[in-house]
């Protein structure tokens, strides 16, 4: 049972229709029609009325939830802080992990668990400082080993890994915590920002503050592959201790990814994971130009080995075969036949959507937003994953030349003019592109030594139909 004094709140990409009989929105995307009661149930809760115990209150409001059609809105009333414990994984130097510590702020229980530093003993100093216990690795396991050692020592039922190098904003567990009161969600995920490190260079620290690869957004959101948020890194993540032990923790035969794989596993036990934007934490970037490379190309590397325990949620494109097909023809040089081709998909989906006002037009509107989102993925695909491929095609035909400075310019001149970040176009561009090919090329090198080439595969689904059965109070 949810908390009575939560409120819901409409998703953003979710909509009203036939006088609030219908939704629409969630990811994937689905269509729920309420019967009358319901649908005066649904009215009361979206104007912002408590859950309190009203079991029809209660159902709804679960499966809009479930449905990502609304967001929660927790009730005030944060944890004591003895109720969680922070887990703090570590290798590298004390006065990194010194700051960690210093911006955790009131907390209960911490718990440091040294990966084999090398200055073992300016480690325990920081630690003892702080009052953090100190549990020390004498060979470096890896951050996934190091987080099962910190949460399988506390004693509470809360535990909060915030990795060295984080710096925790004012607040930050008191807007995590009261999602917990959900007896559903397993964990939940602050939003991550980017503080540059003063070694690196200008550029590159400005591009890093502007786009930060751990950030996920303004929105708060339900974590699912293939959905608006398809992973939280546990570069800071509180979880229930209960949820670590079900799915066995993280996996210590990862390096990297482990953060991604523990997240899907508790979403494949049908488990939630939330992400809330409202608290904040910045992470603090790679020291040089080529360690920060490294790092992104290791989390490219990671995606094989993804993919081999998680399968299509890896791959680097997954839309429609109509919407693909569509943009193939108009790549070709066949701009008639895609859009003949949108055009179908446009008359297919009024057919499978309920009865509706205006269905055509909702059908219209569904289909322009399903071929803009899959063109930018194929895009996005274009450009990392498969770039080696887009680099054949530039050296092979005018047309491959073409379409190679449409991928490469057009995304982050559009970016650059929406974001208007503290760097010239050009060099805005030329970073995203060695951003991009450092992440792609990961992806290939775990491809080779996994022999594997699953996570350069694409998923091409076939259209279903939109909708759920009805939902009834």
């Amino acid at each position: 049972m949810l908390p009575g004094s939560w409120r819901v709140a409409l998703d953003p990409d979710a909509r009203r229709r036939d006088d609030g009989h219908v939704l629409l929105g969630g990811a994937p995307f689905r269509v729920l029609r309420f019967n009358d009661r319901a649908a005066r149930v649904v009215e009361r809760l979206l104007g912002g009325e408590p859950l309190g115990d009203d079991p029809d209150a209660q159902a709804l409001a679960r499966r809009l939830l479930d449905a990502g059609l609304v967001q929660p809105l927790p009730g005030p009333g944060p944890r004591p802080p003895g109720d969680v414990t922070v887990v703090v994984p570590f290798c590298g130097p004390a006065a990194e992990l010194a700051a960690t510590l210093a911006a955790l702020g009131p907390t209960g229980p911490s718990i440091v668990v040294d990966d084999a530093s090398p200055d073992a003993d300016a480690v325990a100093a920081a630690a003892q400082r702080f009052g953090a216990r100190l549990v020390r690795h004498e060979a470096n396991r890896g951050p996934a080993a190091a987080r099962n050692t910190g949460w399988r020592q506390a004693a509470t039922d809360v535990v909060a890994f915030v990795d060295g190098g984080c710096l925790p904003d004012p607040g930050w567990l008191d807007a995590l915590l009261p999602h917990l009161d959900d007896p559903a969600v397993a964990a939940v995920a602050p939003r991550i920002t980017s503080v540059a490190s003063p070694t690196l260079p200008e550029a590159l620290a400005a591009y890093e503050q502007a786009r930060p690869s751990l950030d996920r957004g303004a929105r708060p959101a339900a974590v699912a592959p293939r959905g608006r948020v398809p992973f939280v890194p546990t570069a800071t993540l509180v979880a229930r201790r209960a949820d670590l032990e079900e799915v066995g923790g993280f996996d210590e035969g990862l390096r990297f990814g482990e953060d991604v794989d523990l997240v899907w596993r508790l979403v494949a036990a049908r488990r939630t994971v939330r992400y809330e934007p409202e608290a904040t934490v910045r992470h603090v970037s790679r020291a040089t130009t080529r360690a920060w490379l490294r790092q992104r190309f290791d989390y490219g590397a990671s995606a094989a080995p993804l993919a081999r325990r998680h399968d299509d949620a890896v791959r680097p494109l997954g839309t429609a075969a109509r919407v693909a097909a569509a943009w193939a023809l108009a790549a070709g040089g066949g701009v008639v036949p895609g859009v003949v081709c949108a055009g179908a998909t446009t008359v297919a989906l009024a057919r499978k959507l309920p009865p509706l006002p205006d269905r055509g037009r909702e059908a219209l509107r569904l289909s322009l937003q399903g071929h803009a989102y899959g063109g930018l993925a194929i895009v996005d695909a274009l450009r990392r994953p498969w770039w080696p491929l887009l680099a054949l095609a530039a050296l092979g035909s005018r047309r491959g030349r073409r379409l190679a400075a449409l991928v490469v310019v057009v995304p982050p001149a559009v970016e650059w003019a929406r974001e208007r970040p503290p760097l010239a176009p050009l060099r805005w561009i030329g970073l995203r592109l060695i951003d991009d090919v450092a992440y792609g090329s990961g992806v290939w090198a775990g491809c080779w030594r996994g022999r594997s080439a699953r996570a350069l595969r694409p998923v091409l689904v076939r259209d279903r139909r939109p909708t759920l059965p009805a939902a009834a109070s």
